[in-house]
């Protein structure tokens, strides 16, 4: 065998045992003890991806650890405390000679109730006292803390039922457009500019001066009054944004292979946006749907603040902002319990969701 020919399958053989070297040390095991290397899946590398942004891991077990607060941690703290949200105690809200609201960590006479609260928990506490962790929220002397509480609740179903609602529409609507194009695509597209550019928010307070009673009183049993006005008001005039990020990934996708081949073998228009298009936009579905709760909380906020959201007498963390203005010089706490729960939500569904966004498109990560 020629010298030359010799030295380059020496370099050869060298190269390949470094390469089988580096493919153990990355696999943990021994070199020659592997016997196969397994692919990574779709979902295991946007797993392994997420899982690396400690900010957006901290966000999520924030938001679980939300509505774990949302769902039991008022009924919780409401048996604990021994009275519940909507309970009047008068002595709390118009407390000394200054008739302000108590402050934070209070111990409040049961007399000032209005309506007895749980039986037997007043005598319960010692001296015949209540604790109000945060305070009252007014002159009405309801606890801060409690409707804090079952205000995350409210918030957050107002949230979640109108995220559902706007990307339901916003999917089916964007993919229809995306995938037939033609005069179905022109009409849609129309629909959708004329839901931009009309004034929702006079839409919102003319509704809530005429049907706003009526439509607050559906509550399907299981929610507080008005959240569903606002999931409807929501949905019909926020899904014109996700409808268009769909349909310009439906225009994308409709090109691809796969949608070619499924065509081919003679699959229906219908089948393969079930089963070829729609799997497609699970991404940007959940990454939306991530920063269009923290969007809603917001909204829901705001409305309620101005009175046009959800009923005054229910908490929410609009309604108990919109306390705060009244006390801001003497009681500066009422506004900055609601305003820190909505801060720190919003912030973390928007962390979340550009956690998600790296994680699925990595090349758009910076």
């Amino acid at each position: 065998m020629p010298p030359d020919q010799t030295e380059r399958d020496r370099v050869g053989a060298s190269a390949q045992a470094g390469l089988a070297s580096a493919v153990a040390v990355e696999s943990g095991g021994e070199l020659g003890e592997i016997d196969a290397i397994q692919a990574r899946g779709y979902w295991e590398q946007v797993w392994r991806r997420f899982r690396r942004d400690k900010v957006a891991i901290g966000s999520g077990i924030f938001i679980i650890f939300l509505l774990g607060l949302a769902i039991v941690g008022g009924p919780i703290a409401a048996h604990y405390v021994g009275h519940g949200p909507n309970n009047v105690n008068l002595d709390a809200g118009l407390h000394g000679e200054t008739a302000l609201p108590v402050g934070p960590w209070s111990h409040v006479s049961c007399s000032g109730f209005a309506t007895p609260p749980n039986p037997g928990s007043c005598a319960a506490h010692p001296r015949g006292t209540q604790l109000y962790i945060l305070g009252a929220d007014g002159q009405l002397g309801n606890d801060e803390f409690l409707r804090l509480l079952y205000g995350a609740r409210v918030s957050l179903e107002v949230a979640f039922l109108s995220t559902i609602g706007v990307m339901f529409i916003g999917v089916l609507l964007g993919t229809i457009a995306g995938y037939y194009r033609g005069w179905i695509d022109t009409a849609i597209s129309r629909v959708i500019e004329l839901t931009m550019v009309f004034p929702a928010l006079l839409f919102i307070v003319a509704l809530s001066a005429t049907v706003g009673p009526q439509l607050n009183h559906i509550t399907f049993g299981i929610f507080s009054r008005g959240v569903i006005t606002l999931v409807i008001v929501f949905s019909i005039f926020g899904w014109y944004y996700p409808a268009r990020i769909m349909r310009a990934q439906v225009l994308s996708l409709r090109e691809k292979e796969f949608v070619e081949a499924a065509r081919m073998v003679g699959a229906s228009d219908s089948r393969i946006m079930r089963s070829h298009v729609v799997p497609h936009l699970v991404a940007p579905i959940i990454v939306y749907s991530t920063l269009t709760i923290a969007q809603y909380i917001l909204l829901e906020a705001g409305l309620s603040f101005l009175g046009l959201g959800i009923d005054p007498s229910i908490p929410s963390w609009g309604n108990l902002l919109s306390t705060g203005p009244q006390y801001y010089l003497t009681q500066p706490w009422l506004m900055v319990w609601p305003g820190i729960a909505i801060l720190s939500t919003t912030l973390a569904f928007n962390l979340l969701g550009d956690g998600l966004r790296d994680s699925f498109d990595p090349r758009g990560a910076r």
